[in-house]
């Protein structure tokens, strides 16, 4: 009897600790988002550049980073903006960093922006807006009752239809993501107008992509030269309206290309070169280089196909 009595007493106190426990562990168990690639970034040039170099820009509300570097040649030829890929860095080893210092020798001003974070969730946000708004469209159409005959229901066919790849990035995640870059990149470019002179961008990649659709809008910034490093947009649609959109914008145009990029870059440039030769625009060039984009021998060829398309301007 007393033992049966030890044993009760022995097992309350055993689950009054697991109840405790469990709640303490479902306490410390709640979720904390982490910190953003852009702010890890942030950090690491505030911690590892020169203060001099570092400047910090507001976009609206936005607070952003971008990297000054002054021109060291006897004569100055110009300033020239630097925009990375999205996800990467204007200290990144694709030609931005060696770019940012090089230009400097040949006598340009640099300013090297950091690019906003990629707000995968848009998507979703638009998807469930659009079910929601579909939900009430549904909702407030009166109810058809379907009609049956003596002999039976009259069943109709579902007419044959096709299912559309799903792109890699969704529209809506792009345009977010251009709305941010844009932001950041006017105020990039009214700081850069500070000292007038010939304006040069050079753009990578998806951020290429979405400044070359900006551009194509004859918006009111006025640049003397663009140059894009493998321009591609990652959405099937968009991508091949860039072929067009390529032609039509204003300022001088050099589209270099790597060998080894991707598909969607290498099988576009056809279409680009013929959009080129209908809308007559004579300014535009293409360069291929061959090679990996990070080695040093590849840098200082950039540098040599930048400089003589820019000597060929001004």
């Amino acid at each position: 009897m007393i033992s049966a009595q030890l044993i009760k007493k022995t097992l309350q106190s055993v689950c009054c600790c697991s109840a405790l426990c469990l709640s303490a562990y479902a306490s410390a168990a709640e979720h904390i988002a982490p910190p953003s690639l852009s702010s890890i970034e942030n950090s690491d040039i505030k911690r590892l550049l020169p203060n001099d170099e570092v400047k910090p820009m507001l976009a609206g509300d936005t607070e952003f980073l971008s990297l000054y570097s002054e021109y060291m040649s006897r004569d100055f030829r110009g300033i020239a903006l630097l925009v990375p890929d999205w996800r990467s860095t204007p200290t990144n080893n694709s030609g931005m960093n060696y770019l940012r210092k090089e230009l400097n020798n040949l006598g340009y001003t640099t300013y090297a922006m950091t690019v906003p974070d990629i707000d995968w969730q848009t998507s979703n946000m638009a998807a469930q807006a659009a079910a929601q708004s579909s939900t009430q469209a549904q909702n407030e159409e009166p109810t058809k009752t379907a009609q049956s005959n003596s002999d039976g229901a009259v069943t109709t066919a579902q007419e044959p239809h096709f299912v559309n790849a799903i792109d890699l990035v969704s529209n809506e995640v792009l345009s977010h993501y251009k709305t941010n870059l844009i932001m950041r990149y006017e105020a990039l470019y009214q700081n850069a107008m500070s000292e007038p002179n010939n304006i040069v961008v050079i753009a990578q990649g998806t951020s290429a992509g979405v400044l070359l659709e900006y551009y194509a809008d004859f918006p009111d910034s006025r640049i003397d030269a663009f140059i894009s490093l493998s321009s591609y947009l990652p959405n099937t649609q968009r991508n091949k309206g860039l072929a067009q959109t390529t032609s039509l914008v204003t300022p001088a145009l050099l589209d270099i290309y790597y060998a080894n990029d991707n598909t969607d870059i290498l099988m576009s440039l056809k279409n680009r070169q013929r959009w080129v030769n209908r809308n007559a625009k004579f300014d535009y060039r293409q360069r291929q280089l061959f090679g990996l984009r990070d080695a040093p021998e590849q840098h200082a060829r950039l540098t040599k196909v930048i400089d003589g398309f820019l000597r060929r301007l001004f």
